[in-house]
């Protein structure tokens, strides 16, 4: 994608710092910054919008029309809304997207108060959409409820929404709330009240200090009087994601599964089919199981099996082993039931929970004839090929359907066939969707992930660009010769500087 050039890159910095306090230029809408202004132009305004990009990046073609038209419409609107964007990926400013964490492009980030407080964007990727969004986050952050009609109007039954009821709109107890609603106003919508009257469900409960959380899922309130910022924001956090999440195609669940698999607790899963005979049966006995350990760090999701593909390849798993129970602790372990039935769930939990399951370890078949290039490496012949092969080993973490993948293959292949008469070194690849391996050794966070384990032991990770040459220059910086190599295709030397 093409930058465009703003006014203000053709002046010099005091000028265009300048030019942006008063105003944007008329026929460009999103400022261009970079490492050289960010900080400053940042801090000259209470909110300010930064999409960080990547010029090759086919999603960030797609949004700056958007972003522009966005920006366009937000240029007149009271408070002020700037939009800028950063290319992250330019060399220059990669400190400065690894400051704000960029993980991905595009990344938007919302800075508030001279960039003292940083929010992630949480809305849609089109203009209206981002339009509607970015006004709601410019007002404030909890709304007053003033009648039923207020009411109506805020709170419907498809959201989460907080109400804090108050004597009056001051006090530490409304401060930390107001607090509160700041804090979290990106993920949840939040209101204010001087009378509970005005609140459906339950408001003759309410006769001192409360906040009362919406949901619409479960028992569709739940009350709350612990007004420290801490205790309410666990509180919001954990009534907000249902005992039990669905995993099915209604869109409406997606804020929930997000949260479901975000969460740092143990995680429960169950696949079924949903137009089974029994599918009422499992649902009764799961929600009670997960009922009876709420609270106790685990986190229980149901899914359909038809619209739960997409989560089962990640993990690996078998849809004809449905009925099909699953179980992943922090720790890496992972528990598996297959074929189960709902009778099985609660003996099967409460073994989980007193420590007495034993861990699934997923494997592979070792392959017979494993005489190409890029050797393959499954669960069961990790400790031979890797750990204790004496050698040093390049092994590639994929899974089948990543592009990025398919897409380092046949490079990869080009660098065994390179080092094919060396036999000191070994390049590898293991389906990380199909093969278990410790995590406490192997940080596998997305796909493709290199390590490069040398003969004498030490474990590396490559993160350096994925071209043969590159490849090639890591292992021979970095290996241990026990043998001299016969012959090795090696990358251009580089003049030093």
């Amino acid at each position: 994608m093409a930058s465009r050039v703003s006014v203000g890159q053709l002046l010099s910095v005091s000028m265009m710092l300048l030019l942006i306090t008063v105003s944007v230029a008329a026929d460009d809408h999103v400022l261009t910054l970079d490492h050289t202004n960010f900080t400053d132009t940042v801090s000259r305004h209470n909110f300010t919008v930064v999409e960080f990009y990547a010029p090759w990046c086919g999603h960030c073609m797609k949004l700056a029309p958007e972003y522009e038209k966005a920006g366009s419409v937000l240029s007149s609107h009271d408070p002020p809304v700037v939009l800028a964007k950063v290319d992250a990926n330019e060399e220059s400013n990669k400190e400065l997207a690894n400051k704000y964490e960029i993980q991905g492009f595009p990344t938007i980030k919302i800075f508030r108060n001279g960039g003292k407080n940083v929010q992630e964007f949480k809305g849609p990727r089109e203009a209206d959409g981002i339009v509607a969004y970015l006004k709601k986050e410019t007002g404030p952050a909890s709304v007053e409820i003033k009648s039923v009609e207020d009411v109506t109007s805020l709170i419907d039954d498809s959201k989460i929404f907080v109400v804090g009821v108050f004597p009056k709109f001051s006090g530490e107890e409304f401060e930390n709330f107001s607090a509160l609603a700041e804090k979290l106003r990106s993920d949840y919508e939040f209101g204010h009240t001087l009378d509970a009257k005005f609140l459906p469900k339950g408001e003759l409960l309410v006769n001192r200090p409360t906040i009362r959380l919406f949901k619409p899922f479960d028992e569709l309130f739940v009350d709350f009087q612990d007004f420290q910022v801490d205790a309410m924001q666990k509180f919001v956090e954990a009534a907000s994601v249902p005992i039990v999440t669905l995993y099915t195609k209604d869109p409406s669940n997606h804020p929930f599964l997000m949260k479901f698999f975000e969460s740092p607790n143990d995680k429960v899963m169950l696949f079924i089919n949903f137009t089974g005979e029994h599918l009422d049966a499992f649902k009764s006995k799961f929600k009670d199981v997960a009922m009876a350990y709420r609270g106790k760090g685990v986190s229980f999701l149901l899914g359909d099996l038809e619209a739960s593909q997409g989560v089962l390849q990640y993990y690996g798993l078998k849809g004809d082993e449905a009925p099909l129970g699953y179980i992943q602790n922090n720790d890496g372990q992972k528990y598996l039931k297959t074929k189960l039935n709902p009778d099985h769930i609660a003996p099967w939990l409460k073994e989980y929970m007193d420590g007495n399951l034993k861990p699934f370890v997923k494997s592979e078949p070792i392959p017979e004839i494993n005489n190409e290039p890029v050797k393959v490496v499954v669960g069961d012949s990790l400790q031979a090929m890797v750990f204790n092969s004496g050698k040093n080993v390049l092994l590639e973490f994929y899974a089948p359907w990543c592009g990025h993948c398919q897409k380092l293959a046949p490079i990869l292949d080009e660098v065994a066939v390179s080092y094919e008469n060396d036999p000191d070194i070994i390049i590898a690849k293991l389906d990380a969707t199909a093969n278990d391996f410790p995590n406490d050794t192997f940080d596998v966070q997305g796909f493709p992930t290199l390590y490069f384990k040398t003969a004498g032991g030490n474990m590396l990770q490559y993160d350096g660009d994925r071209t043969k040459e590159d490849i090639i220059d890591f292992i021979q910086n970095n290996r241990d010769k026990t043998t001299q190599p016969s012959s090795v295709e090696s990358a251009p030397e580089k003049d030093e500087l």
